[in-house]
């Protein structure tokens, strides 16, 4: 018997995989049971977050290591980051220590410097024919370190010009390249109008694309707020196509998305390549309800303008993902390269950021994910009454089965009347800023109309309803 055992444990052995014969999972896709959600790694995925503002690799000051580590820390899972074909400049926007503003001879970007001086840096000019591979080493190693830490990468190929100082640093700008290309005014670099400067975004595109193939923590955002700066919705689509057709021999092909507009709005004659609908500053979060006919996810990837308290994103987070969103980015202004660790304080900007509320911001991705959230849907018939004046109810549900609960506002403590089927349900209420679950029972119901007391809360508060 122990000979015949040992045989059988040779051959198991022998028939095993080598590590390096295990192969990587496929990259981030949309859930085959649910294209409102991700599938990542073998998993449902929703992707929340409060990342830095996009400089991670290009500006060579900012420890991405030490960044990823406090995203890792608090169970976030979404960076977004700059391809280097857009960067800005010390002064852009008042923002204190912004990490898209490297200091002179601190950026790096996919074209190689040339011999030639006169950037408006200092530095030498661009040449656009030549890649630079220092730059391409630490794209990878950015990437690699993210995924060791589960952390999916927006990587964002374009951004307009918000304005002419911009486009004067642009490495695309004819004063900044030794190839004549990027003769135009900032209006002009993203449309169809300049076939030489087109040229070189689609070999740039190519590029990246091939260097990163075998990411599986990835995918792409053709541009940044396309709605300013001239860029035309042709010129958007040429870079889906470019993007579609550099991978089509691929076994498998990384999600693109569209940035659709600031706020809400319906998505017109969506591109077929493009799986992912991102909006700004997506409050209320209207842009779910508005598209979620299309079956793909929307998310809200830029936050800001509405001061700096914690609670304000922390709120729009919340109701963002309970509408049934999939994609949460607050942007993070406390991130810089003096505090990779996103601890700067009392810095100036358009939004906010702290450690606390990257601890919040993990309180509400650990909160989805005690759920089978594919299972689940927005419901707006869930509450039949009791909500208190001037609050606000969002809900996903598995009818009979899973209930997500998201209340904002209100000036008491609700007794939620809910349309539950008769059963036995467990319940618990979770305090959004501290994770604490604040009350909790079970209930067995007959059918109608069930009551539901909440404890008192501040701003916000969660339940969570289960069949038992």
């Amino acid at each position: 018997m122990r000979t015949i055992l040992a045989t059988l444990i040779l051959l198991l052995v022998a028939c095993a995989p080598r590590q390096s014969e295990v192969k990587p999972y496929p990259p981030l896709a949309l859930h085959p049971g649910n294209p409102h959600c991700f599938l990542f790694r073998g998993k449902p995925t929703l992707l929340v977050t409060s990342g830095e503002h996009y400089g991670a690799v290009l500006n060579l000051d900012f420890d991405y290591n030490r960044y990823l580590d406090a995203l890792a820390a608090d169970s976030l899972n979404l960076t977004r980051t700059w391809a280097g074909a857009y960067r800005e400049i010390p002064t852009s926007f008042g923002i204190t220590e912004n990490t898209l503003a490297p200091v002179s001879g601190r950026f790096i970007c996919p074209w190689a410097r040339s011999g030639e001086p006169g950037n408006f840096d200092g530095g030498n000019r661009f040449d656009l024919n030549r890649w630079d591979e220092a730059y391409f080493t630490r794209l990878k190693d950015f990437m690699a370190q993210a995924s060791a830490r589960g952390v999916v990468v927006e990587l964002n190929l374009f951004c307009p010009n918000y304005n002419d100082s911009l486009w004067l640093a642009n490495p695309m700008n004819k004063a900044n390249n030794v190839n004549s290309v990027g003769d135009c005014p900032a209006t002009e670099p993203y449309t169809l109008k300049h076939p030489d400067l087109l040229a070189v975004q689609e070999a740039v595109v190519r590029k990246i694309v091939a260097e990163l193939k075998d990411c599986d923590n990835l995918f792409y955002e053709v541009c940044n707020e396309p709605y300013w700066g001239g860029v035309t919705l042709e010129w958007q689509h040429r870079i889906a196509d470019i993007i579609a057709d550099a991978e089509k021999d691929f076994p498998q092909r990384h999600l693109i998305s569209m940035n659709i507009a600031n706020g809400s709005e319906r998505v017109a004659d969506p591109h077929p390549a493009v799986s992912i609908f991102n909006f700004h500053y997506c409050r209320p979060p209207d842009a779910v309800r508005l598209n979620w006919d299309l079956g793909r996810v929307i998310g809200d990837n830029e936050t800001g303008f509405l001061g700096s308290a914690d609670s304000t994103y922390r709120v729009e987070g919340w109701d963002f993902i309970l509408a049934g969103g999939a994609l949460y980015n607050n942007l993070d202004y406390s991130f810089s390269a003096s505090h990779p660790d996103g601890t700067l304080s009392g810095y100036i900007s358009p939004g906010g950021g702290s450690p606390e509320l990257r601890k919040q911001l993990g309180i509400l991705a650990r909160f989805m994910r005690s759920f089978d959230f594919v299972h689940m849907a927005p419901d707006s018939t869930v509450v039949a009454g009791g909500l208190p004046e001037g609050a606000t109810v969002r809900v996903l549900s598995e009818p009979g089965k899973q209930y997500a609960l998201y209340i904002h506002g209100g000036n008491s403590a609700p007794s939620l009347q809910l349309n539950l089927p008769a059963g036995k349900y467990s319940f618990e209420w979770l305090d959004t800023k501290t994770g604490l679950v604040t009350a909790s029972g079970h209930v067995e119901h007959h059918g109608g109309t069930a009551v539901l007391g909440s404890p008192a809360y501040g701003t916000d508060i969660a339940l969570g309803i289960k069949a038992e």
